[in-house]
């Protein structure tokens, strides 16, 4: 664990740092440094989580506010992924005081968000990828109209229910929810300059709901509930700075590169947490 002096800079040093590995790859940096917190920060269980969804809140209106520049401000996807999300990120702020307090159960559920979304990201290839050499293309693909090639798409009452079940996993573990989300919606038809907007919105307003709710709960719960707010704003600072930078840097790295590489570490964080879960 880091003396006070320290923690707050080891926070925004972090979180810049994976902002800058995770923006380029279509990830919120959350997702990384719930461990970080619990592990080098010593945030306790379980403020960590709403000290995570305060970094969300701090990190996030930057990129919005470009996307909103650029014409993108997410349309009626933003509304049905708030719709489903903002119950769900109340839901599961009550679940993670009331019902997963402790630090077992708590890796479980952690270890149960990193390792399908690590596996998704080192196992698939980007949106729009090139085909390996020698691979041919598909022989519709280049006549497909916008409704054939859209035809997976999910329907709004279904991204709702789907948001909400991710909201909630967003209140336990304080992600907002827009890491699961963005994998899905692209992988069912969505354009990424359609669905980052969308997902970075939802995970904004979320966000400042879960801070909220845990404030509440924090009234009437003696414990560890309410966020960090020091290290909550240390790293939301951190990781303003690093999306910026991640983003500015994406066009001059292989994506299929940075979304393995990344895969590989998000599994591994959650092989950790799942062996401390199962270890008691």
């Amino acid at each position: 664990m880091l003396g006070p002096g320290w923690t707050d800079i080891a926070a925004l040093l972090a979180a810049c740092l994976l902002a800058v590995i995770a923006t380029p790859a279509g990830v919120s940096g959350a997702v990384l440094l719930l461990p970080f917190q619990v592990s080098v920060l010593g945030t306790p269980s379980p403020a960590v989580t709403p000290t995570n969804l305060l970094y969300n809140v701090i990190a996030t209106p930057g990129a919005i506010y470009r996307y909103w520049r650029q014409g993108q401000a997410g349309g009626s996807l933003a509304g049905s992924l708030i719709a489903g999300t903002l119950p769900g990120v109340i839901a599961g702020s009550v679940i993670r005081v009331e019902l997963l307090p402790g630090q077992r159960a708590f890796a479980l559920v952690v270890a149960a968000v990193l390792i399908p979304l690590g596996t998704w990201l080192a196992l698939t290839r980007p949106p729009g990828a090139a085909s390996p050499p020698g691979a041919a293309s598909p022989p519709d693909a280049a006549s497909a109209s916008p409704a054939q090639s859209r035809r997976r798409e999910l329907t709004a009452p279904v991204i709702v229910g789907l948001a909400a079940v991710v909201g909630c996993i967003g209140g336990i573990y304080g992600i907002g929810g827009g890491s699961i989300l963005a994998p899905v919606l692209i992988g069912t038809g969505r354009r990424p300059a359609e669905v980052a907007p969308a997902a970075l919105t939802s995970t904004f307003v979320t966000s400042v709901a879960g801070v909220i709710s845990f404030l509440i709960l924090s009234v009437r719960d003696h414990g560890p509930v309410a966020p960090d707010w020091p290290t909550g704003i240390a790293l939301g600072i951190g990781g303003l700075a690093g999306a910026y930078t991640g983003a500015r840097i994406q066009a001059r790295l292989p994506e299929l590169v940075i979304r393995r590489a990344l895969g590989v570490l998000v599994v591994a964080i959650g092989i950790r947490y799942l062996l401390a879960g199962l270890a008691g």
